[in-house]
């Protein structure tokens, strides 16, 4: 008799070095297509921090489009790809410890009987200790392509801003926000993984290969995520900037830890400061995560 596969998981059998490759393609896809929009994100969350006053970041452009025009007009189109490759060197091997993570612990929560059956507690699990241990490994190239994405016409490379990082600094530059990303990842983990099954469980109950399915639930899943954790994510890119030579406003300056970044947000902006560039965040995050869940399940296809 043969063996039915669900078709939502990996088999079985999968060889860890396909798990690894599925994953690393989905993860490159993501970030790479989307990084503009993210970097217009990073400049909106940090534009007054560079500057000194919410003043003067008030005068500047606020919309999605007058910072690319502004951008492009003063820095050049490549401006908004700065920091691109430092993202593209981590998610790789991230996203495959991330979703080879995901596959291992479902595998081992899930009995193989259950597998066709709606399972969002174990599934919100498995998609918690993907994160904890992709963010692990990602978080150092955020935090180098976060401080890329600040600097303005040309700036360092990858491995000169990386090197400055630690001279300056020291290791723990890297990690700064680490508790902070791992704070919003698990309940956008959480919420990204039960999400995208249920939904697919509900548009394709026959766990069938459908890229449309695919590509809308992923869709769904990262807008939704993306707006619950807006505040975590400007609380992050504080801490992950707070060195960088852009950054003039003390309070921003000192904001080495989650509850003094906080209150630098909320002094210099108030509370609208906690959901600062949450437009470009959804843009950005809802096809991210499509491309990523529909490469993924692209990739699984024709790997399995």
């Amino acid at each position: 008799m043969t063996e039915e596969i669900d078709y939502e998981s990996l088999p079985a059998n999968a060889p860890l070095g396909q798990q690894l490759a599925a994953g690393a393609f989905a993860g490159i896809m993501e970030h790479s297509i989307m990084f503009p929009i993210d970097a217009i994100k990073t400049r909106m969350q940090a534009i007054s921090a560079g500057l000194g006053t919410a003043g003067t970041a008030a005068r500047l452009p606020v919309t999605m489009l007058q910072q690319i025009s502004r951008i492009s007009t003063t820095e050049g189109s490549l401006a908004l790809w700065k920091g691109v490759q430092s993202v593209i060197l981590g998610a790789g091997p991230a996203h495959a410890v991330y979703f080879a993570t995901y596959e291992m612990c479902k595998g081992y929560l899930i009995d193989p009987q259950d597998f066709q059956t709606h399972q969002p507690l174990k599934t919100a699990l498995s998609g918690v200790a993907a994160t904890i241990a992709a963010d692990a490994l990602m978080n150092p190239f955020d935090t180098i392509k976060q401080r890329m994405q600040l600097q303005s016409r040309g700036g360092d490379k990858m491995w000169a801003t990386a090197t400055r990082m630690y001279r300056n600094e020291g290791l723990s530059s890297f990690f700064y926000s680490y508790p902070t990303t791992i704070a919003m990842n698990i309940p956008f983990a959480a919420f990204n993984f039960v999400i995208y099954e249920s939904s697919t469980k509900l548009l394709n109950p026959v766990n069938s290969y459908n890229p449309l399915v695919h590509c809308l639930c992923g869709g769904l899943s990262g807008a939704t995520c993306a707006a619950i954790t807006m505040p975590l994510d400007c609380i992050k890119t504080v801490l992950q900037v707070r060195g960088s030579e852009s950054v003039v406003h003390p309070l921003f300056k000192q904001a080495d830890t989650f509850s003094k970044a906080a209150r630098a947000i909320f002094k210099v902006y108030g509370w609208s400061g906690f959901w600062r560039g949450l437009k470009p965040r959804i843009i950005s995050n809802m096809p991210a995560t499509a491309i990523s869940w529909t490469a993924y399940e692209c990739a699984k296809h024709f790997l399995f």
